[in-house]
């Protein structure tokens, strides 16, 4: 599954996304662009979005959206917090479906 980490995440959490390619903003020339725009990008080229749970930028109806959504709950979006979400990330991506969120770690 091709998934993109918005800028939010720690780009090195990139490498941790192992099975699947992760591509972020800094990758792909898309630094600094706003939610709708990205949005629209994204689900151009991928089939799946990370996002954090402070403040998620997918708040349009998900039914819409050609791409999955999983929403990463950390207590910071330092890269040792996020990393000890990765198992259950991983599991979430394997079971993602276009237009559903799925929330990962303690809300």
């Amino acid at each position: 599954m091709r998934v993109f980490p918005v800028e939010w995440v720690d780009r090195r959490l990139a490498r941790e996304i192992v099975g699947h390619e992760a591509k972020t903003a800094r990758d792909q020339g898309w630094t600094g662009i706003a939610n709708g725009r990205l949005l629209a990008l994204v689900s151009q080229s991928f089939d799946g979005l990370v996002t954090g749970g402070r403040n998620p930028s997918f708040r349009q109806n998900l039914q819409s959206l050609s791409i999955a959504v999983i929403v990463l709950w950390a207590e910071t979006n330092r890269l040792a917090d996020l990393r000890l979400l990765v198992p259950e990330l991983l599991m979430a991506i394997a079971a993602a479906r276009p237009g559903a969120a799925k929330v990962v770690g303690a809300i």
